[in-house]
This record gives structure tokens, sequence and C-alpha cells, in this order.
């Protein structure tokens, strides 16, 4: 399973930067740039203060989607 996610879609929303979001809960820029591109899958800590920053739940910023291995 794969982790999605609308961060990028939600901080350009805010008008944030990657720089000030990661400011916001405490990680690098690259560490934002990496999980919008899916390359890094953040700690639940992270994604909850994701989640807070965006005043959103879990759900509403974060799901699974079943990758190509788990179809077969």
């Amino acid at each position: 399973m794969e982790l999605q996610n609308r961060v990028k879609e939600l901080r350009a929303r805010f008008d944030w930067t990657q720089g000030s979001l990661g400011d916001r809960v405490g990680v690098t820029r690259q560490t934002i740039a990496a999980i919008e591109k899916g390359d890094y899958t953040p700690s639940l800590t992270l994604a909850l203060k994701i989640c807070n920053v965006f005043h959103l739940k879990m759900e509403d910023i974060f799901w699974l989607t079943k990758g190509v291995e788990e179809d077969e």
C-alpha cells in the first residue's frame, strides 16, 4: 500500500511555501518536498502536526492506496 496526501494542495491554498510549512511543524523544506512527492512517509507525530496546522482530520490529508504488487 502507498500513502497518498494532499499536502501540496493544502499548502498552496494557504499560500505557504514548503519552508514555512516546515517551520510550522518543525521539519526542513526538503522534508515537506519529499512528503509531497511521496518519497518520504511522515511519522505519526509529524502527520498529526501537519493535520493540526491545516485544522483537518488525518483522513482528510492522508490515505492509503493499493500498489501494483497488491493487485496480484
